[in-house]
């Protein structure tokens, strides 16, 4: 368990190195100076966000599943109790994509 919580940190020191070096190594002098550099940031802005919500929100409504199902194996009486806050939380994380999914639109709105 040592040995994958150092490798997990490796790996996550290595990414935040990557995320603060590399913008700073492939910085421009007036990068953004058109606005087709800038519509072109917008887009890719939209892009990135809806996919990191979309793997997020699939994430979280599969562990919410996963953990509801396994709560009604170990006790098959309880599964009406759990079916209602299952569906709630699985509207509240399904209402954070869709959140997302605005926020890319109105992104995209601002190129035209």
């Amino acid at each position: 368990m040592a040995l994958v919580k150092k490798t997990l940190a490796t790996i996550g020191l290595a990414l935040m190195s990557l995320v603060l070096v590399v913008p700073a190594a492939l910085a421009q002098t007036g990068a953004a100076d058109n606005p087709d550099s800038v519509k072109k940031f917008i887009a890719i802005a939209a892009g990135f966000g809806i996919a990191i919500a979309a793997f997020g929100g699939a994430l979280g409504q599969g562990r919410a599943a996963a953990a509801t199902l396994e709560g009604i194996a170990r006790n098959p009486g309880a599964a009406g109790k759990m079916f209602v806050p299952m569906i709630l939380a699985l509207a509240l994380i399904e209402s954070l994509v869709i959140y997302a999914l605005v926020i890319a639109f109105t992104l995209v709105g601002k190129l035209g």
